[in-house]
C-alpha cells in the first residue's frame, strides 16, 4: 500500500463494513470506528507500521489485508482483511492472508479477533485453520459487541520438556 491507496482503502472499508455488519452494529457505530480507524493519519501510521497488502483485478483494488509484525513473544495479529462484496467468495481473501503469512515468517501465532455474528468472517478464518480461543464481550465504540479470538498457528510451538 502507498499514500496513492488511501482513498480506495477508506472506500473498501466504507462498503465491506456496510456489507458485512449490516444490522449487527448500529450504522452510527460503525461510521464512527471507520472515520477514526481509516483517517488519513491513521492509514499513514499503518502504512509505516504494519504490513498493508492489496488485492488487485485488472489494474483495480478490491481489497485489502493488514497484518501487524510480529512481535517479542512471537505473535502477530491480522487486523483486517476486506474485499468488495462483489470480489467475495473468489478465492482473493485466501490469496492475501498467504500473501500476509509470508510476511510474518518469523511469527509462532496469528491472532484474529472478529464480531460473533459475523458468521461469513468466522466460516472463512475456520476454514483457513485459526482455531476457535474464546468469546467475550467488550465495548466497542460503546456499543456492547461479542467478539471471538481465533489463533492460527504460523509455526508449531517447540515442545520445552
Amino acid at each position: 500500500m502507498t499514500y496513492d491507496d488511501i482513498e480506495i482503502v477508506q472506500h473498501i472499508a466504507n462498503v465491506s463494513w456496510q456489507h458485512t455488519y449490516n444490522g449487527i452494529i448500529p450504522e452510527d457505530v460503525q461510521q464512527q470506528f471507520l472515520n477514526m480507524a481509516y483517517s488519513i493519519p491513521m492509514l499513514q501510521k499503518r502504512m509505516e507500521k504494519t504490513n498493508m497488502l492489496l488485492a488487485e483485478i485488472d489494474g483495480h483494488v478490491v481489497g485489502f489485508a493488514a497484518f501487524t509484525k510480529t512481535d517479542e513473544d512471537g505473535d502477530a495479529e491480522l487486523t483486517a482483511i476486506y474485499l468488495l462484496p462483489e470480489y467475495q467468495q473468489l478465492g482473493i481473501g485466501t490469496q492475501l492472508f498467504e500473501a500476509g503469512l509470508e510476511l510474518i515468517q518469523d511469527a509462532q501465532q496469528l491472532f484474529v479477533y472478529i464480531e460473533c455474528d459475523n458468521v461469513n468472517g468466522r466460516n472463512f478464518y475456520e476454514a483457513k485453520g485459526f482455531e476457535f480461543v474464546e468469546e467475550f464481550e467488550e465495548l466497542f465504540q460503546g456499543y456492547p459487541l461479542d467478539t471471538a479470538q481465533y489463533v492460527y498457528y504460523v509455526k508449531a510451538p517447540a515442545f520445552a520438556g
